[in-house]
């Protein structure tokens, strides 16, 4: 797995699902992964993983990199979206549950965390990783686009107008609401990638300075205001225990 905020989390998450299960491999079901960024790293790591997404091209990927990772028997692929959560979910739910790059685009931000929620077992995790409004405007800022900038400042659900593919973008405070409102419990709350995309990619080339870069941006992500501005937000909410 990458290293990273999220992945530390993650991480994290697997050792005490491994605990709750007395050894056994951790269940894991990743919701509109299906190109297998975080699902094939996932069963690398030594879960079991099934991977929900409407795109058949991105199965495909998803397919072809489990087996060049060896790891194509410890994936299970289903072509749907959050609905066909009760199809797959054992009825005892899954240890963690992933919604990452989901609630930008689903056509209902507040049910997609309830599913979610709902697939994870008694004890179990959702983490969701979703875009950053306040990214969002620097970037268009500093990019020159004033107007576009504006527009998402002050657009309730962060976005340029009506054309834009992104159906909502979060702040930290409407993110911990949206996934407490799901009855879980707001365990993490950070920013992910918070520096990286600043730094100058010649400061890089520097003996050790990505491996720099790479403990600053773990000290950054839980710090505010640098977690309130990282291109994207990461929350984990715990379900409770029976």
């Amino acid at each position: 797995m990458r290293t990273d905020a999220v992945q530390r989390v993650l991480e994290a998450e697997l050792v005490a699902a491994r605990e709750r299960r007395h050894g056994a491999d951790p269940l894991v079901l990743d919701v509109g992964g299906g190109s297998g960024v975080w699902a094939v790293p996932l069963a690398a790591a030594g879960c079991l993983v099934t991977v929900i997404d409407s795109s058949p091209n991105a199965l495909a990927t998803l397919r072809r990199r489990a087996e060049e990772a060896g790891v194509a028997g410890r994936i299970a692929a289903v072509q749907g979206d959050a609905d066909a959560l009760t199809e797959v979910v054992p009825d005892e739910g899954v240890d963690l549950v992933l919604g990452h790059g989901v609630l930008e685009v689903v056509d209902d931000a507040e049910a997609a965390v309830a599913a979610l929620a709902a697939a994870a077992c008694a004890g179990g995790a959702v983490s969701v990783l979703v875009a950053n409004r306040y990214a969002a405007v620097l970037g268009r800022a500093m990019a020159g686009r004033l107007g576009d900038a504006r527009r998402l400042l002050d657009d309730p659900s962060g976005r340029v107008g009506a054309h834009d593919p992104v159906l909502r973008r979060f702040d930290a405070e409407g993110l911990a609401e949206l996934v407490g409102g799901a009855g879980l419990t707001v365990e993490v709350l950070q920013g992910h990638g918070v520096l990286h995309d600043l730094v100058p990619g010649a400061v890089l080339e520097a003996p050790g300075a990505a491996e720099a870069l790479a403990d600053l941006e773990l000290a950054a992500a839980t710090r505010s205001p640098l977690r309130d501005v990282a291109s994207r937000l990461h929350a984990l909410g715990r379900r409770g225990s029976a």
